[in-house]
């Protein structure tokens, strides 16, 4: 465990918190998603660390052990957050790996910094290319009155809000698709997670364009999605992300609900590895 600092915005001492496996092997920064931390990929931290790899996990600003603070919540500042912990742990020949909200920040990563740190990136279950359905991007999942749904469940009642949004997380067609106990884990990861930073991420995720930040992505590119995620549908989300990056891969995981890392653990990890060792 360490922490980076985030040396930008309003206030600038912004500590993260990092686990890092250290070693020689090329490192894997896995992102990820909302509203948890970087707990919830313990069942890739080990696969990818017997396959070689330096993995880097970190919780946002606002969520896990990081801090919590008051502004940042912005996709420039988290994707300013992910330059400062590659150029603190002098991170090169990097893969990204986004999940969920997180590809957001591998997407405006490149739109801001570019490519040299990086040897390829993955978005997995990723918001990007722009969630909010609009006149202008009519194929976007997410209604504003879904938006307004969520937002107003968060604030009315976080516990319940939370406790529904888990459940949704790891379901398909009303099933649970992980034990009780994977579904509780989660859960408690959500307890850490700062009441503003959670709204705040909220709007981010759904109204951020990342359209112009991904024809930016020329790295190797691997787009992974749930084929039943009712959360970030895979129509409206990762088969954009896949036709908006040339010559990306794209593996859909049949049946797979939005925190598939988690329910179909073994096929994720094994086309992640596949993709890592190309």
């Amino acid at each position: 465990m360490t922490e980076v600092t985030a040396h930008h915005g309003l206030f600038k001492d912004t500590n993260l918190h990092v686990d890092d496996t250290g070693g020689a092997g090329r490192p894997v920064v896995l992102i990820h998603g909302w509203p948890l931390s970087g707990a919830s990929w313990s069942e890739q931290v080990p696969a990818l660390t017997a396959a070689g790899h330096r993995v880097v996990t970190y919780d946002r600003r606002g969520f896990g052990r990081s801090d919590k603070t008051r502004s940042g919540y912005d996709y420039d500042t988290l994707a300013d957050d992910l330059h400062s912990l590659l150029e603190q742990l002098d991170l090169r020949d990097v893969t990204l790996v986004g999940f969920s909200m997180g590809g957001g920040e591998v997407a405006r990563y490149v739109g801001r910094y570019g490519t040299d740190r990086l040897h390829s990136v993955v978005f997995a279950g990723a918001v990007p290319p722009y969630m909010a359905k609009t006149d202008d991007n009519p194929q976007g999942p997410l209604t504003q009155e879904a938006a307004d749904e969520m937002e107003s469940g968060l604030k009315s009642d976080e516990d319940a809000f939370y406790d529904g949004f888990v459940t949704d997380f790891f379901s398909v067609d009303g099933e649970l698709q992980v034990t009780e106990a994977q579904r509780r884990e989660a859960r408690e990861l959500t307890k850490q997670a700062d009441h503003k930073a959670a709204l705040k991420t909220m709007e981010a995720f759904g109204t951020t364009d990342f359209r112009e930040d991904l024809p930016k992505v020329t790295v190797p590119t691997l787009v992974i999605h749930g084929g039943s995620d009712a959360i970030v549908p895979f129509e409206g989300s990762g088969a954009r992300t896949h036709a908006a990056v040339a010559g990306s891969r794209l593996h859909v995981v049949a049946g797979a609900p939005h925190g598939f890392n988690v329910s179909h653990a073994e096929e994720f990890n094994r086309v992640l590895l596949e993709f890592l060792a190309s």
